[in-house]
Order: structure tokens, then sequence, then C-alpha cells
């Protein structure tokens, strides 16, 4: 029979209903949200009275703004009697709190280094962007810390060296076992950054100069300071985290204990103990006239830190898919590096990613905690600044513009993990 031809088959979509009566609107939310029971309601209008109160006490400060004074007495003399807000000390020392002590005339090279880190990331972060872009984000960290730091071109270009001689004799060593040819690639590596990198980079360096001007680590600070520790360590800490989840659930095992006892080491201690660590106690177990600098001490301890609770994050993960996808991955043939790269990592990845960036957000916010080991975080600056004669007694002022900014890089993480959870959604509810 045809069906086509058939009376009870309709041949056109029905057209759309109306929405019922009092189903929709700004009312109906309001009936569905805030007032949809007793309780509901007294906290609704307890809620509209605290922030009513809140705003009708801080709108006169705000309101009164002081935006171009030189001191807090000019500040004061220009408010008068009223109540009012002097952002002149945000006017004057807002360079100050972004760049710390860095040259003034020498601002764009951290700007261009903030500005290229969009590009770095954008083919990480986002679809449709050219993967090619990927080779300048391996780039990027060297690019970074030559722009910031300065110095000869060389030094990183060398410390890049040694990760390609590392490939170089993971391919030569690969007929050997992957375990072994990997052990000997990391001990080449490890030799060249100890022993050739200076030598080559000075050598190159006569050869061919190319050079910035030299920034010393005591003159970073401000945001850009918290930038570079929160961003180095976030990138560092997801791949050491999932390697320790791994090798957490790993079935050999010494590497199962050395996982295990790294993680519950990292958390059972405060982070401020091992910034102290890396402050003071460092220098005594490296040889005499060793010059580490003390930036990158803080950031090796940072990134460790996150990474054992990163490593959590992820085994969470891991232990949250059901076991047929790992007698999946079995079934495909597929040997244990393949089946969890392209089984496994994924979806833990994926169940993880509020956790993840929770944890980001955590150590970018952490980063303040290096004012007690004496580098100038904004916060240190902050203190600074109110020592200063001409700012002395100032307060709230540099304490809400240190927090807005904090917020708004926060938020961009925020709202960057919920639209990922929304890319990566695969169900239909």
């Amino acid at each position: 029979m045809n069906m086509h031809n058939a009376s009870w088959v309709r041949q056109e979509l029905v057209a759309p209903s109306p929405r019922p009566g009092g189903q929709g609107g700004v009312l109906a939310w309001m009936r569905k949200n805030l007032f949809n029971g007793w309780l509901s309601t007294c906290l609704t209008l307890v809620s509209v009275f605290v922030v009513a109160w809140l705003g009708l006490a801080v709108a006169p400060w705000l309101g009164n703004s002081i935006w171009r004074a030189n001191s807090l007495t000019e500040c004061r003399q220009l408010l008068g009697d009223a109540p009012g807000a002097c952002w002149g000390v945000i006017r004057d020392r807002w360079p100050q709190l972004l760049f710390g002590f860095f040259p003034a005339h020498l601002y764009w090279r951290p700007v261009l280094a903030f500005v290229l880190l969009f590009a770095a990331l954008a083919p990480i972060l986002f679809r449709g962007v050219p993967q090619r872009l990927l080779t300048f984000t391996a780039l990027y960290p060297g690019l970074a810390y030559w722009l910031i730091w300065g110095g000869s071109l060389w030094f990183p270009v060398a410390v890049y060296l040694g990760f390609a001689l590392a490939a170089l004799v993971f391919a030569c060593a690969a007929r050997t076992g992957q375990g072994l040819a990997v052990g000997i690639a990391i001990l080449s590596a490890a030799l060249w950054w100890i022993y050739a990198v200076q030598p080559v980079s000075s050598g190159l360096n006569i050869a061919l100069p190319m050079s910035l001007d030299a920034v010393a680590s005591r003159d970073v600070g401000g945001f850009l300071l918290s930038i570079i520790i929160g961003v180095t360590g976030i990138a560092m800490s997801l791949p050491l985290g999932i390697l320790l989840a791994l090798g957490r659930r790993s079935s050999l095992p010494l590497i199962h204990l050395m996982s295990v006892t790294f993680i519950e080491f990292i958390r059972g201690v405060p982070l401020i103990t091992l910034l102290f660590t890396a402050s003071l106690l460092l220098n005594y177990f490296l040889p005499p006239g060793t010059n580490f600098d003390l930036i990158l001490r803080v950031v090796i301890m940072v990134t460790l830190f996150a990474s054992a609770y990163m490593a959590e994050v992820v085994r969470g993960g891991l232990a949250a898919l059901p076991k047929g996808q790992y007698e999946a991955a079995e079934a495909l043939g597929l040997d244990y590096w393949k089946s969890q790269r392209l089984v496994i990592l994924p979806q833990a990845l994926k169940i993880s990613i509020p956790g993840i960036v929770n944890s980001f957000i955590g150590l970018f916010k952490d980063t303040t905690l290096v004012m007690f080991i004496g580098l100038l975080d904004p916060i240190a600056l902050a203190a600074a600044i109110r020592a200063n004669t001409n700012w002395q007694g100032i307060y709230w002022e540099l304490f809400i513009f240190i927090g807005a900014v904090f917020f708004v890089f926060c938020f961009g993480m925020s709202r960057y993990s919920m639209y990922l959870e929304r890319r990566l959604k695969t169900d239909h509810r």
C-alpha cells in the first residue's frame, strides 16, 4: 500500500500553538523562582532589603569619587566633610600595581607577551582556530620569557634545542623499548640543559647578537607576577596531574607507591610552607654559588602543589567512568597508552571539567601568598603604596581594584568552563 496516499497520514506539519496564558513572562518567572512558597518569599524580601541597604550605604561613597588627586590629603580637601572614594591612588599607581617595578620604557614587552598569550591559547581553547597556530603555542613560553626578562634570544633557543635532542634520542632508542627510550631521552635533555645551554647560547650570541635589555626578577611584580605564576602553574599542573592520576591507578607497585606518596605528601603540607621551602631551604641543598632564580623556584613549587590536587580531580573522573569503557578499549585491541588517549582520558577530563577549572581558579588566587616570601605581588605592592606618605591611610580603593581584577580573570575562567561543558555535552537531556 502506498503510505503517502493513505488518508490517515498527515501531509503537512501542525501549526505551533500559542503559549498558554500565564505560563511565560517576568511575572511567571518571579512566581516560580522567587515567590513559590512562604520560605522563598521571606528569603526574597530579606535579600532585597539587604541589597537595597548596601546600595544606599555605598552609593554616596562611590558617587562622590575623586579621580584626579596626587595624595590622600588632596582628596580629603576636595571632598570636604562628604564621604567619597579616592580613586586618585589607582590613577597615580596603576602602572606599579600592574607591572611592579618593571622599567617604564619597557612596558611594551609584558603587554606584548600578554597579548600573544591569547594567540597561543586560541588553538587550544576554541574550535575553528587553525591548528597551524599550535606551533606558535609551543614556541610561546620561550618568547614570553625573552620578552619579560630580556637577555639573549639564544638562551630560550638553546633550551628548546634540549627538547629537540630528547625527541631525536627517543626516535633512535625506540627499538630498545619505549620505557628505556623515554628514560634515555629525559637524561639527554637534562644533561643538555645543565651543561650545554649556557655555553651554546653565549657562543651563538657572540656570533649573532640578538638580545633585549635584561630585567631582574626583583623588578617583576604586580599582576604581571601573578599572571606569570598562575598561567605557568596552570599549564604545567594539568599534564603532571594526569600522569600522577594514572600513576596512582597503575598496577605497577613502584609507580603506584611513588604517585601516592607524592600526592599525599603535597596535599598534607600547606602551600605557604612549600613557598618558604622554595625561598629559604632550597638553597641549602644546591651547590655553592648556584644562582637559582626565586620566581623559578616559586613556579616549580606552585606547579607541584597544584599538580597533586589536579591528580585527585582527574582520578575522580577516571573512577566515574563505567568499567565497560575500559573493556571496550581492550576489545578494540588498543594498548594502554592508546586506550587512555583515545577512549578513557577524553571522557574522564570531560567529567572533571568543573573540578579542574575550580583548581585553576584557586591556584590563580593563591599566587597572592608569594608576598610572604618577599615577592611583590599586588597585595604586597598595595601595602607598599599605603606606606607612602602621600597615600598613608588609603585602604578600600586599593583592595577593591585588586579584587576587581582578580574577579575578571576568575570569572572569565568560570564562564569558559561552562562554555566547554555545553560544547562537549553529548546527551540530549
